[in-house]
């Protein structure tokens, strides 16, 4: 199904081509809004707005792929479904790599455009849910003292009370108490658990929605 609350972007110089491709979109229950150069583009196009953009490659002006890294460098996330009458094997490896979802040939099928944007919005909808829990963790991170972060990092190695006791020169019973207070604010119950969100956290942090090549 469609994401509800999700914007399709279709970009095309040529008006009755955004046209066609909006309606095959509207016709399975996207939510359309068709632009036809990519300044149109970028000033419709909100960084927290959920969607994804449907572009030709070869336009006259700023091209869909530098579009594309025009759109990275300002930090905005945005999947992109490439279409094109003219694509070349180096440009679909460049658009590829910089994270774009699919690359359709012209004339589009109107199966293979809806199957694209389902995966785009998917691609989208996924790397939204992890930036807001990379988010969440960084407040409950935030929220700790430099004690209880220093106890966070010993807990997470796998030392025992007694072993961060020793380790910061403190008493074990109140390595104990910052121990719960850092259970509490990152908001699990074990230790294994508290690893586990961290390592998820690293992944996260190491992954991003689309790269330079």
């Amino acid at each position: 199904m469609p994401e509800t609350h999700s914007i399709v972007f279709v970009l095309d110089d040529e008006t009755a081509v955004a046209v066609a491709l909006s309606r095959m979109l509207r016709a399975s229950g996207f939510e359309v809004r068709t632009c036809t150069s990519a300044a149109e583009f970028l000033e419709l196009r909100a960084a927290d707005t959920p969607g994804c953009l449907v572009t030709d490659l070869r336009m006259p002006g700023m091209s869909g792929l530098e579009l594309q890294h025009a759109l990275i460098d300002r930090g905005i996330e945005t999947a992109i479904v490439f279409i094109t009458g003219q694509g070349d094997i180096p440009t679909t490896v460049q658009a590829m790599k910089a994270g774009a979802v699919s690359f359709l040939p012209k004339p589009v099928q109107r199966a293979e455009l809806v199957a694209a944007v389902r995966e785009a919005l998917l691609k989208d909808a996924t790397a939204r849910a992890q930036r807001c829990a990379q988010e969440d963790l960084g407040r409950r991170l935030a929220s700790l003292t430099p004690r209880e972060r220093q106890v966070l990092d010993l807990v997470a190695s796998g030392m025992l009370n007694k072993q961060i006791a020793a380790e910061l020169g403190a008493a074990e019973k109140t390595i104990k108490v910052h121990r719960g207070r850092v259970m509490e604010k990152m908001q699990v119950r074990t230790a294994v658990a508290l690893v586990g969100l961290l390592s998820r956290a690293e992944l996260r942090g190491r992954s991003h929605f689309s790269s330079v090549p």
